[in-house]
């Protein structure tokens, strides 16, 4: 498939709303308090029928500083015995939730996320694992997609080797910005230093991916700034990365009203920084993925989208679509058979219900029908820029324009604009509407045009 991209910007002018960013559909704003425990324990049940693999899932919630940006669920503090407690009442929902799967089935995913997951030391890391590795069956052959998430301040080359040796083979490193001023004014003070020897000790220790996350939109952030950045960056030769729209809503997250919004980059300047990264990006020869993220032409994730193939869940973009994803620790998403589920979101409550024998699933939603179809339309769409209508047809039994009657004239309006092109019996993303593919998937999200209320950040 082609995988070029177009930077048109008056149609991304036109087109920037506030819309999801379907790391699930439906997303977490349709999650509700009828769906517990009892309805996790049931569907989870049910899956063991079709054996399919498994994806783990560890929020480490804690940070030893706060990035102002950030709107993940975290606790700052420098008290690291606090992580201990915490990871006890994780191995008691790991013995809960390992008895709901039959223990043959295989863990080919299996990530941990924050907050920062090296925020806990080098024995506690090696006990999760064990833990782990007691409960579930994890591969020995280094072929699972094993990740973890690096602040690059918080390792050292010992870290680094631990965590090869624990069987992670994948990584992405938190930078943002190399810029002093727009480091200070984030709260996130990192040395170029300190980021390259994170990313030469993980390539010394064969690591299969080395991701670089940057954000776009920090204070003092311009043109030129950013260019610097992506100069240092592009100097090492990454294998992905990802590239973030900062959205700023410190109404929803707190940390964000310690930034000073007349030092943001005007929306004009935020734009000329994205299509600035998209022309260097292209020319060091990245392909554009989608949803912020670029890859080499051959990492497997690029490789994935050519082949059709290529998933996305709530780690990111992958090539496991068929994993039941078990999300464990506070406030962790799993999507386990037609069903997604979250754990309670404060310490408190997480730690109350495991310490009296319970899952901790305090709402979720179980998908019908029409969410399965829809899900698995913006999928493809979302994830190959490619829909093919007969299948959809095939598979749920239904008449593709017919049941998709009330979106006919956005679709006729994707296509005009040149979002998408309408070729026999496929829908194709044109590379003018790859960096909109939130908008093209928004069509068809029955939720989304059944509500006047945004509780999303802008597309762009």
């Amino acid at each position: 498939m082609d995988q070029s991209l177009v930077f048109d910007l008056e149609l991304i002018k036109r087109y920037d709303k506030s819309g999801p960013r379907y790391t699930s559909y439906p997303t977490a704003v349709q999650f509700h308090d009828k769906f517990g425990e009892e309805e996790y324990r049931r569907i989870a049940a049910q899956t063991n029928a079709a054996k399919q693999p498994l994806s783990l899932y560890f929020h480490i919630p804690f940070c030893d500083t706060v990035c102002f940006y950030c709107g993940c669920n975290k606790i700052a503090t420098k008290d690291r015995s606090k992580a201990q407690p915490y990871l006890d009442r994780v191995y008691k929902e790991m013995a809960m939730q390992a008895e709901l799967f039959d223990s043959d089935r295989v863990v080919d995913q299996l990530h941990w996320g924050g907050g920062t997951p090296t925020f806990i030391s080098h024995e506690q890391m090696r006990e999760l694992m064990a833990v782990t590795r007691k409960h579930f069956k994890l591969r020995d052959d280094d072929s699972g997609e094993y990740s973890i998430e690096i602040d690059p301040r918080e390792v050292t080359a010992e870290t680094i080797t631990i965590l090869r040796e624990l069987g992670f083979n994948r990584m992405s490193l938190g930078v943002q910005d190399f810029d002093e001023r727009v480091q200070k004014a984030v709260n996130r003070i990192q040395s170029e230093a300190e980021t390259m020897a994170a990313l030469d000790n993980a390539r010394k220790q064969g690591f299969k991916s080395i991701s670089i996350d940057l954000i776009y939109g920090l204070p003092f952030q311009s043109v030129e700034s950013f260019s610097k950045t992506l100069d240092r960056i592009l100097a090492v030769d990454p294998d992905r990365l990802s590239v973030f729209n900062y959205a700023h809503l410190p109404e929803m997250f707190p940390p964000q009203r310690r930034i000073n919004e007349d030092e943001l980059p005007a929306p004009a300047e935020k734009l000329d920084i994205l299509m600035m990264t998209n022309e260097r990006l292209e020319k060091a020869g990245y392909v554009y993925i989608g949803m912020d993220h670029f890859a080499k032409p051959d990492d497997e994730l690029a490789v994935a989208q050519r082949e059709g193939h290529l998933y996305r869940n709530f780690q990111g973009y992958s090539t496991h679509a068929e994993c039941d994803l078990i999300g464990l620790g506070v406030t962790s998403i799993g999507k386990v058979g037609n069903s997604y589920s979250q754990n309670m979101r404060t310490m408190d409550e997480y730690c109350e219900r495991i310490d009296a024998n319970q899952l901790p699933v305090f709402r979720g939603i179980e998908l019908d029908k029409d969410d399965l179809l829809r899900r698995e339309v913006i999928t493809e769409l979302m994830c190959n820029f490619d829909l093919d209508k007969q299948a959809i047809e095939a598979k749920y039994s239904i008449s593709f324009d017919d049941y998709f009657t009330s979106e006919q004239n956005d679709i006729a309006q994707l296509q005009q604009d040149g979002l998408i092109k309408l070729e026999g019996q496929h829908i194709e993303v044109q590379p003018a509407g790859r960096f909109l593919i939130r908008n093209v998937c928004m069509v068809f999200d029955k939720y989304f045009r059944q509500t006047s209320e945004q509780r999303f950040s802008k597309v762009i």
